[in-house]
Order: C-alpha cells, then sequence, then structure tokens
C-alpha cells in the first residue's frame, strides 16, 4: 500500500471513532495516536462499519445474515474501544511504602 493510502486510511480510522465517540474526540485522539492496539480497534470499526453500509447491495438471500453479523461486530467494537476510553481515564494512586499513618 502506497504511503499516501495507508494516511488516508490512518485518518478515515480516526474520523470513524471520532464519529461514534463525539463527546470524546481529544481522548481518542490520544489514544489513537499513542496506543496501537486502540489504533487496530479503530481500523476494525472503520472496516465494519463501511461492509455494513454497503451490505444493502448484496443478494437478498445472504443479506440478512451479513447484516447481522456486521451489525454485531460493530456492537461489539464499540464496546471495546467504549472501555478502553474508559480505562484511561482511571487515574491510579500509588501508596509509597515509606510514608505510613497511623489513624487514630
Amino acid at each position: 500500500m502506497a504511503s499516501g493510502e495507508r494516511g488516508s486510511r490512518y485518518m478515515s480510522a480516526l474520523g470513524t471513532a471520532e464519529k461514534y465517540f463525539p463527546d470524546q474526540t481529544a481522548l481518542v485522539q490520544r489514544l489513537f495516536h499513542a496506543n496501537e492496539a486502540f489504533r487496530s480497534m479503530c481500523e476494525d470499526l472503520k472496516d465494519a462499519a463501511q461492509t455494513l453500509a454497503r451490505i444493502e447491495h448484496l443478494p437478498e438471500a445472504v443479506r440478512e445474515d451479513r447484516q447481522q453479523e456486521y451489525a454485531g461486530l460493530v456492537d461489539a467494537l464499540l464496546t471495546e474501544i467504549g472501555e478502553a476510553l474508559a480505562q484511561s481515564k482511571i487515574v491510579r494512586l500509588r501508596r509509597s511504602s515509606g510514608l505510613t499513618q497511623k489513624l487514630p
């Protein structure tokens, strides 16, 4: 794949994730650029959403099964991405082992 094609695919995957999570675009962008697994989920989401949008052109005999399959895939990816976004908001506090306080 030419680098221009990769760049447009890359931005299309980011745009797809931003479309589904409009209230979290800054976080989506940060994770997309920093986390390969998150970026891969976004690329999979883009591919599944595009395929779902084109299913109406399939023969009627296979259309309904494929529509259910890809709608389920999109839903699963949205859940997984949503969980990754929520997980990235968690702040982990570490307790210093050298400083312990006794409570009265």
